[in-house]
């Protein structure tokens, strides 16, 4: 479960807000429609931080659809408690109808999984297919987020934030090397990709939950604090 449907309230949460305020103002002469959202190297978080960001901007009323792009370790699907069928690949080879593989998630969120695991990743996600889908779907929703393979160990991420309205890079507290960060922003600078910012994850949460646990009981200090005697 996503922090941002199972603590709203939490501070956590309200970081993603924020960040959802940054992505629809991070560009007015070219509003940021489809989204990659990656990292430097595997177990950063990215894909949990995609789906707070699917979720967000979904409970904000808009049209959002997540579409797994990690054709090599698909994992959303296990995130949002849905089966990996037919999905991405699947449709790009003509296997599959676009409308059977976008599953509905909530009210305006839904899912397009990774589908079966191809032997040419790179080519599929590189492909005028993929490009031609990604304009096909921006028709029918809001915002496209994208979650990809790290930037790092392979070329994937690179081809997507190619043809992406922004790219966002989630960045491991106290894991992420600097010189990784800086390797990876330049690979997508390379590639014209327009980094719209990184996402600081794994943070100590022992601050967020004291604040959070003081401004859950604060109606109920309030109320104690200025009870009023009656005579």
């Amino acid at each position: 479960m996503f922090i941002t449907k199972k603590m709203p309230k939490s501070l956590s949460a309200e970081a993603y807000r924020s960040l959802r305020t940054s992505i629809k103002f991070s560009s007015v002469d070219r509003p940021i429609k489809t989204l990659v959202v990656t990292s430097s190297i595997m177990g950063e978080g990215k894909s949990t931080v995609a789906g707070n960001i699917a979720n967000i901007l979904s409970q904000d009323g808009a049209r959002v659809l997540m579409i797994d792009c990690d054709l090599r370790k698909p994992s959303v699907h296990y995130n949002f408690f849905i089966t990996n069928g037919e999905g991405l690949t699947d449709v790009l080879v003509g296997n599959s109808d676009l409308k059977s593989v976008i599953k509905k998630v909530d009210d305006s969120l839904f899912l397009i999984t990774a589908g079966t695991v191809p032997p040419n990743p790179s080519e599929i996600l590189g492909s005028h297919g993929m490009k031609d889908l990604l304009e096909e779907l921006a028709v029918n929703f809001d915002y496209i987020i994208l979650d990809t393979p790290p930037v790092l160990p392979v070329t994937d991420a690179l081809l997507l934030a190619a043809k992406a309205d922004g790219t966002l890079i989630v960045v491991k507290s106290r894991v992420t090397k600097e010189k990784m960060v800086k390797e990876t922003y330049d690979k997508l600078i390379d590639v014209r990709a327009n980094v719209i910012g990184t996402v600081l994850n794994g943070c100590d949460k022992s601050i967020d939950n004291k604040y959070y646990g003081y401004y859950g009981d604060f109606k109920k200090h309030k109320e104690k604090k200025f009870k009023i005697k009656r005579k």
